[in-house]
C-alpha cells in the first residue's frame, strides 16, 4: 500500500509541474485521495463486502468529486489531474502510467433505454493513455497503448496503440503506425525509415 501510494506522488510530480512537495500532494490533490480510497474500496469489493465497498466509495465521491466504482480495475501511477467530475465504471480497466483529466467519464452504453447487461460495459485504457478534460469513453471499447483522447471528444470505438482522437464522434486524427505503413507504401521503405516512424 505505502510502496503504491511513493509511486502515486512521484507520477504527480513528473505530469504536474504545479506539485511543490510532497505535503501539498498529500493534503490538496482529490486524485490522489481518491485512488487511494478506490484501492481499499477496491480490495472490499473483492473479498465480497459489496455494501462496505460502495459506502467507501460513495465517501470518497463525497470527499474528492471523483466516482470510482469499487469494481473498476486500476494500475500503477495513475493520476487524476484536478479530478471533479471523473466518473469511472464497474468494469472499467485501466492500465499503468493512465492521465485523466477533470470531467472524463468511462461510462457504459445503452440504446433505447434498455439495459446492456451484466458483462462487460465500460472502456478499457491500456498503459500510457491520456484523456483529456470533458471526455466521454463510452462502451467497451478499448484505448491501445499510449493513445490520446482530445478534450470533449466522444469515443465509441476502439482507438489504436499510439492514436490520437478528437471530436464527436471522436475520430482518429494521428496514428504513428498508419504512418509508418503508408510511407512504406509511398517509398522505397527502407527499414531505417519506417524505424525512425515508429519510435
Amino acid at each position: 500500500m505505502f510502496r503504491r501510494l511513493k509511486e502515486d506522488i512521484q507520477s504527480i510530480f513528473e505530469r504536474d509541474p504545479a506539485a511543490a512537495n510532497t505535503l501539498d500532494v498529500l493534503v490538496s490533490y482529490p486524485g490522489l485521495h481518491a485512488i487511494t480510497m478506490h484501492r481499499l474500496a477496491h480490495v472490499l469489493w473483492n473479498k465480497n463486502f459489496r455494501l462496505v465497498a460502495r459506502l467507501v466509495s460513495s465517501l470518497s465521491r463525497f470527499i474528492t468529486g471523483i466516482e470510482i466504482h469499487p469494481g473498476a480495475r486500476i494500475g500503477r501511477r495513475f493520476f487524476i489531474d484536478h479530478g471533479m467530475g471523473v466518473v469511472i465504471g464497474e468494469t472499467a480497466e485501466i492500465g499503468d502510467d493512465v492521465t485523466l483529466y477533470h470531467g472524463v467519464t468511462l461510462g457504459g452504453k445503452s440504446l433505447g433505454g434498455k439495459s446492456p447487461g451484466k458483462g462487460k460495459r465500460h472502456p478499457t485504457l491500456e498503459s500510457g493513455v491520456s484523456v483529456g478534460a470533458g471526455a466521454k469513453i463510452l462502451g467497451p471499447v478499448c484505448l491501445g497503448k499510449n493513445a490520446k483522447i482530445g478534450a470533449n471528444a466522444v469515443v465509441t470505438k476502439d482507438v489504436p496503440e499510439g492514436a490520437t482522437a478528437l471530436g464527436i464522434p471522436g475520430h482518429i486524427i494521428h496514428n504513428k503506425l498508419k504512418v509508418a505503413v503508408n510511407d512504406m507504401h509511398q517509398t522505397s521503405g527502407t527499414p531505417s525509415k519506417v524505424a525512425g516512424l515508429v519510435s
